[in-house]
């Protein structure tokens, strides 16, 4: 999951540095601090995960991290810009990358059933 936050922030050298700073600051990750983003990977897993879900299990999971990921910052302390404002990761950029990288992703991702569809009714 790690990998997929950093291609999201791939392209900014700045966000890279922001980003590998704060797990610099010391080899042991606090408690909290893990857990943290033991969260935030899973919101990002869930929200590129099912992006493109068909099912309605695999919908409610996007729809749920989409909201959490995309929506306004109500001041609950587990909220994502809070959690992204203690590990030093710039909400607004991050979403940003999510949006982009996983609307390629689910284009190609339809391309790819196109194509097959296709070719399964030409057979």
């Amino acid at each position: 999951m790690e990998e997929k936050l950093i291609a999201t922030i791939a392209n900014d050298a700045d966000a890279q540095d922001k980003y590998f700073d704060t797990f610099r600051r010391s080899e042991y990750l606090e408690p909290e601090r893990a857990l943290l983003l033991a969260l935030l990977e899973d919101a990002i897993h869930c929200y590129r995960k099912f992006a493109d879900a068909r099912n309605r299990a695999g919908r409610q999971q996007f729809h749920e991290a989409e909201e959490w990921l995309m929506g306004g910052g109500d001041g609950w302390v587990f909220g994502f810009e809070n959690i992204c404002d203690f590990l030093g990761i710039d909400a607004e950029y991050l979403r940003r990358g999510l949006r982009e990288s996983t609307a390629r992703s689910v284009a190609q991702n339809r391309h790819r059933r196109h194509r097959q569809t296709r070719h399964r009714q030409a057979a």
